[in-house]
């Protein structure tokens, strides 16, 4: 998603959704994130980041089976607010200082306005209603789009978020400048030789890596517990 990158993949007629997606009829019915960005943007988040264990033993002892993608340029390991830690009451296996890439998936399909809206895993609420997604004709690059955002943490308070459960930080250059593209879902079973079977959806990725309060990722996990779905499978990191 680096500013201007061109890919080499022709959508043909398959245009994105390049509106916010509650003018498109969609609602966010999930969210989950990523240890590291799955995404590249280079010079905001890319494989020259650095994050609290950038070695490649501390790597693989922070992700365990839970694979590390790019990071963030933003840690400090001499400034406290990448460094101390934060007591987490709710998020689980998270840790200040780090890089990671929030997804929001939405969907037409979803039971949108409804307590069944949030939905683990988010293929239930992507395809929560009957007779919306289709594949003759073909309008899943129409009715489901992810928005994704990328976050280096840090136990500060001036960068609380109150509501991030419900979609993209848009304030300021939060969300500001945005890649939008078709595509398909992403997941370490994916790679650029195998795509997901979900596809073509949308996707629009902002291009810029922010800092967050540890705590705003905590109360998201706060209310992802409140949902009458259990949501628990999607209180930690993803890998990327």
């Amino acid at each position: 998603v680096t500013k201007g990158y061109v890919g080499e993949l022709d959508a043909g007629d398959r245009v994105p959704i390049v509106d916010p997606y509650w003018k498109a009829g969609l609602c966010p019915v999930n969210v989950h994130w990523h240890l590291g960005a799955e995404h590249l943007s280079v010079g905001e988040y890319d494989e020259h980041g650095s994050g609290p264990a950038t070695d490649s033993h501390h790597r693989k002892m922070l992700a365990g089976d839970v694979r590390l993608g790019g990071q963030c340029h933003h840690y400090d390991s001499h400034d406290a607010k990448f460094t101390t830690e934060y007591d987490w009451k709710h998020c689980v296996g998270m840790k200040v200082g780090q890089t990671y890439e929030v997804h929001w998936p939405h969907s037409a399909a979803g039971a949108c306005g409804t307590p069944n809206q949030y939905q683990t895993p988010f293929y239930d609420g992507v395809f929560c209603r009957d007779g919306i997604i289709t594949l003759d004709p073909l309008n899943t690059y129409q009715k489901i789009g992810v928005q994704s955002q990328v976050y280096t943490i840090v136990n500060d308070e001036a960068y609380y978020y109150p509501d991030m459960m419900r979609g993209m930080i848009v304030d300021g250059d939060y969300g500001e400048d945005i890649a939008m593209y078709t595509g398909s879902t992403t997941g370490t079973s994916r790679d650029n030789e195998i795509c997901s079977r979900y596809t073509p959806i949308t996707w629009q990725v902002d291009r810029k890596c922010h800092l967050i309060s540890a705590s705003s990722f905590d109360k998201m996990c706060a209310d992802m517990k409140a949902q009458r779905d259990d949501m628990s499978g999607d209180l930690h990191a993803h890998g990327s």
